[in-house]
């Protein structure tokens, strides 16, 4: 199994580059208001990557059968064919972002601006990731069944990710044009209402979630009755937080609309490592001894990013940020 993930781990890196330029080209379009090209490109490359997956997983259409590699293969060519629709569009004129040379144009001043926005936003997710291998690290100390129900309750639980993510991208594209045009005060409307949305959105989709966990639970592969009950205590503890990642999702996509990227980066750090990794290695583990105690410092990580976002965006300050 170790071997089989590090075979999956390099060929996914291998296409670190499209991956790169398809992210990039996506998020430029939707900082300009185009969220509509991202969209159809996402349509696209997800019926590439099913297609691919049945071909080389199953060997269908004379590929070979390639077993759970030829899943990340998959992956891998839907990235390419996303990252190439991309500037082909884009190299068309047809996108809004404007098509220009390839060089002359990488200023060192402009260069400077891209990294100094860039970089706290770069360390702020790999920091992330970082964070969730070690905290299933401390989960995985409890036994196979509560790494199966973290696992499980993730993924029934992305349901409400996936509008936070959505609004997190209004945000950022409304915070960003409004202060573009000179209007600092409709942008912190735009960033409150869309948390708002957030807001309501993600915690109704979380109740309901809430409400069917057990047979929810059943369905997403949960085997066995220790595993069905943990999995439902994790949808109850990450479910109640879901109003707490909606202020998170959206008041820091606002904050790196506005150019603040360093703040999320602060209330990541200081939410992952210390009320996170922290808490539940020094203090829900060996005063509680059991997962779920781990599972709750979810809670108090959550609670402590929505906090410091939303005091940084009440202050106002992300207004005057030179970017």
């Amino acid at each position: 199994m170790v071997s089989l993930g590090g075979r999956c781990l390099r060929i996914l890196l291998a296409f670190s580059i499209p991956v790169s330029v398809g992210a990039t080209l996506a998020m430029g379009l939707r900082g300009a208001g185009d969220v509509r090209t991202p969209l159809a490109i996402g349509i696209v490359t997800n019926l590439v990557n099913v297609v691919a997956c049945w071909a080389l997983i199953f060997g269908r259409f004379g590929a070979p059968a390639l077993g759970a590699e030829g899943s990340v293969w998959a992956a891998g060519i839907s990235f390419v064919t996303g990252a190439l629709l991309l500037l082909w569009l884009w190299r068309r004129g047809t996108l809004v972002l404007p098509a220009v040379p390839w060089r002359g144009h990488a200023a060192s001043g402009l260069a400077r601006r891209l990294l100094r926005v860039g970089i706290p936003t770069a360390i702020e997710r790999g920091a992330f990731q970082l964070g969730l291998l070690l905290f299933l690290r401390i989960v995985a100390d409890f036994g196979t069944e509560p790494i199966s129900a973290y696992l499980i309750g993730v993924r029934i639980l992305a349901f409400c990710f996936v509008p936070g993510f959505g609004f997190a991208s209004a945000a950022a594209t409304l915070v960003g044009q409004n202060l573009g045009a000179g209007r600092p005060d409709e942008a912190a409307r735009s960033g409150w209402r869309a948390t708002a949305g957030a807001v309501l959105v993600m915690s109704s989709v979380g109740l309901a979630i809430i409400l069917f966990a057990r047979p929810l639970a059943g369905s997403f592969g949960a085997v066995g009755a220790e595993t069905v009950r943990l999995t439902v205590i994790f949808i109850y503890i990450l479910g109640a937080a879901q109003p707490l990642m909606a202020i998170e999702f959206t008041l820091g996509g606002a904050l790196r609309g506005a150019g603040d990227t360093r703040f999320p980066l602060f209330a990541l750090l200081a939410g992952l490592l210390v009320f996170r990794l922290a808490a539940a290695q020094f203090l829900a583990r060996p005063i509680f001894g059991t997962v779920a105690a781990v599972w709750s410092c979810l809670l108090a990580d959550y609670a402590v990013k929505a906090i410091l976002l939303s005091w940084r965006f009440r202050s106002g300050r992300w207004k005057t940020v030179r970017v």
